[in-house]
């Protein structure tokens, strides 16, 4: 929250800080998952192929020749460095999505001030989007099935002549919008 520090006047108090939901989380963490799981399957997928190919046509899919007894681990060493270069590439795009999301999540600051709401994003690049409480014409809750079940969902802070303000997903979004009320109300 060190934007929004520097950027407070001496009359501005913070009302409500908000946060990503665990959710985020937990779809970060996925990513990395889903990037393993898709690995995996291809590296079995093609020594599957191998195994049920005829001999003339499972030869392109390994660098070396089989051997009686081959293990899995000496198989995989022996297949084709393209088809384990492509199963890296897929589990490093699960850890470049993670990384990207968690790094999103770290420079990403929401807050409800009792002078305006300050949504700021970037790490390198900085953009901040602020609208005054007083310019604040409607406030609109989205909560999918999910959402309303674990308490997550995003907003849309509407303006007056200033347009609009669309928040990512967040936790406790009710909580947001009370708090919004609470600045306006003064």
């Amino acid at each position: 929250m060190l934007y929004v520090q520097q950027s407070l006047s001496s009359d501005e108090d913070i009302i409500y800080v908000a946060r990503f939901h665990w959710f985020y989380d937990l779809q970060a963490v996925m990513a990395i998952v889903w990037g393993a799981f898709f690995a995996i399957t291809i590296i079995i997928g093609v020594q599957t192929l191998i195994h049920t190919l005829p001999p003339s046509v499972g030869v392109y899919l390994l660098s070396y020749p089989l051997e009686q007894g081959d293990g899995t681990l000496s198989i995989i060493r022996k297949m084709h460095p393209i088809v384990k270069f492509s199963a890296l590439i897929i589990f490093i795009l699960g850890v470049w999505r993670f990384a990207h999301m968690m790094v999103i999540k770290a420079t990403t600051e929401i807050v409800v001030t009792s002078n305006r709401i300050i949504f700021k994003r970037g790490l390198i690049a900085r953009n901040v989007g602020e609208m005054s409480i007083d310019r604040i014409e409607s406030v609109s809750v989205s909560q999918s099935f999910w959402g309303r079940i674990f308490d997550f969902g995003r907003l849309i802070i509407h303006g007056m002549g200033v347009g609009e303000m669309v928040m990512p997903n967040l936790a406790e979004p009710i909580r947001f919008r009370k708090a919004i009320e609470k600045a306006r109300n003064g």
